[in-house]
């Protein structure tokens, strides 16, 4: 299993961008799949995820509203649509993947997200 995130950069608060992360390896249909972030200095933190593809999704407080969690037909890739971005949510952004049953998780390499104010 191999988690491959983009879409990081840097934006004016405000702004929107998109991050993706591609999944390969296997089928990730019934996998859950999320976004974790990690300011400089703080323990890493949940954003959102997507239990399956086509079910439901869940969102940290801080970014419910502005953020939007999706996937792809064929479930293997997510995204994480930004939008109206603060200073706050500068961080590095990782994806995760979750084996079913056994809860065993796949991380991605992370994409760099910086918001000027």
């Amino acid at each position: 299993v191999q988690l491959q995130a983009s879409g990081g950069g840097l934006v004016q608060s405000g702004g929107s961008l998109r991050l993706s992360c591609a999944a390969s390896g296997r089928t990730f249909t019934n996998w859950a799949m999320a976004w974790f972030r990690q300011a400089p200095g703080k323990e890493r933190e949940f954003v959102a995820v997507s239990i399956w593809s086509g079910g439901s999704t869940y969102y940290a407080d801080s970014v419910k509203g502005r953020f939007t969690i999706s996937r792809d037909n064929a479930g293997n890739t997510v995204y994480l649509q930004m939008n109206n971005l603060r200073p706050a949510d500068t961080a590095d952004y990782y994806c995760t993947a979750r084996r079913p049953f056994t809860g065993q998780d796949f991380w991605g390499q992370g994409t760099q997200v910086t918001v000027s104010s």
